[in-house]
């Protein structure tokens, strides 16, 4: 693993951080719009046998704060390597 130059550690963290504030922006929208604005809306719709508005706030939101977490561990590994930081 080589020091990354002063450039390439600005742009390291800028994607980084880009990243991270999509995701962030894809939990509210699911956890706080879908599960607390929109939930009225929502229930009008049935999805497996439960209003799904009820489920984006029961369930809904952990489901995809999970699948957040394992795509940004799979987004952060390539960034890794194309920045010459993974372990391997």
């Amino acid at each position: 693993m080589t020091p990354l130059t002063p450039v390439q550690r600005a742009a390291y963290w800028r994607r980084n951080r880009n990243l991270m504030m999509k995701l962030m922006v894809i939990w509210f929208l699911v956890s706080f719009i879908f599960g607390i604005l929109l939930v009225d809306q929502l229930n009008l719709i049935r999805w497996g046998g439960y209003k799904l508005g009820f489920w984006f706030a029961q369930q809904g939101s952990i489901y995809v704060f999970i699948a957040l977490i394992f795509y940004y561990v799979r987004a952060m590994r390539k960034l890794d390597k194309e920045f010459g930081l993974d372990a391997e």
